[in-house]
């Protein structure tokens, strides 16, 4: 169970004047309840969007998506992937595995992967079958 409570104000966009567009500031207050423990958090954003774009209900929405992609993507790019532990840091070597491992992700979601972790692990032990990811046709 969890409880969010998202309060906004364009109040302090003056103060943040050293911050081209920022135009309000929110605080999200979660508490999530566990079997027997209780668990709460506080954080603060900021944001280009005006009160009258984004009021504390739609920027609650936002935060929410934000993290949807975090979990899904960036999450399974950093666990199972490995890449934060990846050492290649200059030149253009850090964006193209990047790039190969969004691809990675496409080619395991549009072949129905539910757990790339033991697709990879399957791959190990059956290679044709990782080449196959890259013969089949797109489907439209």
């Amino acid at each position: 169970m969890e409880r969010r409570a998202l309060t906004s104000t364009a109040a302090l966009a003056t103060y943040l004047a050293d911050w081209p567009g920022a135009a309000q500031v929110f605080r999200l207050h979660r508490v999530r309840e566990f079997a027997g423990r209780v668990e709460e958090e506080v954080v603060y954003g900021i944001t280009s969007l005006g009160p009258g774009d984004a009021g504390a209900a739609r920027l609650l929405e936002l935060s929410r998506a934000h993290w949807s992609i975090e979990n899904g993507l960036h999450r399974v790019r950093d666990v199972t992937f490995g890449e934060d532990a990846c050492r290649v840091r200059k030149g253009g070597g850090p964006q193209v595995l990047a790039a190969l491992r969004n691809a990675l992700v496409h080619l395991l979601s549009r072949r129905g992967a539910k757990n790339f972790a033991a697709a990879l692990r399957r791959f190990v032990i059956r290679p044709s079958e990782a080449l196959d990811l890259l013969r089949a046709k797109s489907e439209k």
